[in-house]
């Protein structure tokens, strides 16, 4: 066992034994992935938008929760990690990632109760695009309320 290793040689030690990414390869994979879940989104609009008296609008917000409720299942099933591991980053497009993120939290916390397990803990890995969005939100609100006018 080494007693003193310095942060260089450890970190050398690192890279040479930690496994290559093919960041290409991922690219593609994630490209392709995040353009079948639009597909998918596309799809869904278009079935909904068939049935009688739906409007587009009402046949979008069909589809957004149509796909929250998808990621939500396939997280709690055990799906959604396994399937993120092979896409990659192209199941992360922001609804279905945005729904696993928080399904995983109150899934992780479950065992706690309800209040202080899943309520306190369930935007525990979402919290933070919760709270950059709502600040990106302002930012840019004020920003084009500057320029462009009210």
């Amino acid at each position: 066992m080494v007693k003193n290793m310095n942060k260089q040689k450890y970190q050398k030690l690192t890279k040479k034994h930690s496994p290559k990414e093919n960041k290409t390869k991922n690219m593609i994979i994630s490209f392709v992935v995040g353009g079948l879940v639009g597909v998918l989104g596309q799809l869904l609009i278009d079935l909904y938008s068939n049935i009688d008296s739906v409007s587009h609008e009402e046949a979008t917000s069909l589809m957004m929760v149509t796909l929250i409720f998808l990621s939500c299942l396939f997280t709690a099933i055990g799906f959604f990690d396994r399937w993120v591991e092979k896409a990659g980053a192209g199941l992360f497009v922001p609804i279905s990632g945005f729904a696993h993120a928080t399904t995983s939290s109150a899934l992780e916390y479950k065992k706690e109760g309800l209040v202080m397990g899943i309520g306190s803990n369930i935007f525990k890995l979402s919290g933070s695009v919760i709270l950059y969005g709502v600040i990106s939100a302002y930012v840019f609100g004020i920003i084009r309320f500057i320029f462009f006018g009210g």
